[in-house]
């Protein structure tokens, strides 16, 4: 089974965009798979909706009642680096991500990244 991890702007950008991840992700996956997200990407949302204008903190809120549907699992990784650090690394497991900086780190290393194309549909990079 396939480890997909989403990242923080990758579940902003769902709200953002009115995304159904859990349909897209399953039109474009034709394999077992399972969704992740880090345990440090739910401390940026907290930070998010603490200190964050009102259009992203409700991205954030958003965000975390994905994660509380019970779709999602959280990875324990007991580190201190940073999110995006984590998942370049994570080369193991499928980065969904919309951040430009960490596609390029995951794809150099060989790794395989979901993303959003078009504000409406997601693919495979």
């Amino acid at each position: 089974m396939e480890k997909i991890v989403l990242d923080t702007s990758f579940l902003l950008a769902v709200f953002q965009l009115k995304l159904d991840i859990f349909s897209e992700i399953a039109r474009l996956c034709d394999f077992p798979y399972q969704l992740y997200v880090l345990d440090r990407s739910l401390e940026e949302l907290e930070k998010l909706i603490k200190t964050s204008p009102l259009p992203q903190k409700k991205a954030a809120i958003f965000a975390q009642k994905i994660i509380a549907s019970g779709k999602i699992q959280v990875m324990q990784t007991n580190e201190t680096r940073y999110v995006d650090d984590i998942l370049a690394d994570k080369i193991e497991c499928i980065i969904a991500t919309i951040d430009g900086g960490l596609k390029r780190r995951i794809k150099a290393k060989g790794g395989r990244v979901i993303t959003v194309r078009q504000k409406k549909y997601l693919i495979f990079m």
